[in-house]
């Protein structure tokens, strides 16, 4: 790890998405975006829903929807550990807008009850989540 990078590790419940030195990780939080550089001063907070970018050493730039979940810096070494978190050319387009429309269905429909509505808005976020981050690629 040189001066200008640090230890990123992104995991989710289903393994491990990266592991290796990273420059710069911008995502969402629950309270707006965040930027974690090297040297960042030890850091909690819970992950929102939305685009996260992680500059690598060479400093390619890697974008992912991440939904969910905490990010810590401790003593350096930095972990995202989200519920969801599927790099840009990985996301499947054809699912991610048939999820939207399943959404948008539902919340058109006439008396469809407050949970099924609670639901159909929250697939409709992760669906657009996904739909924006897979068209940057």
């Amino acid at each position: 790890m040189s001066m200008n990078t640090f230890h990123l590790q992104i995991v989710t419940p289903d393994g491990q998405v990266y592991d290796g030195p990273a420059a710069r990780v911008l995502c969402r939080t629950i309270a707006g975006d965040v930027c974690i550089l090297p040297r960042h001063c030890d850091y909690i907070t819970a992950l929102g829903m939305g685009e996260a970018r992680v500059t690598l050493e060479d400093g390619t730039v890697r974008r992912g929807a991440c939904i969910g979940g905490m990010l810590t810096v401790r003593a350096g070494q930095v972990r995202l550990v989200a519920t969801t978190f599927e790099w840009a050319e990985d996301i499947d387009k054809a699912r991610a807008e048939a999820s939207r429309q399943r959404a948008e269905t539902v919340l058109g429909r006439q008396g469809a009850d407050a949970r099924e509505l609670e639901l159909a808005q929250a697939r409709l976020k992760r669906a657009l989540v996904r739909t924006h981050v897979a068209n940057l690629v």
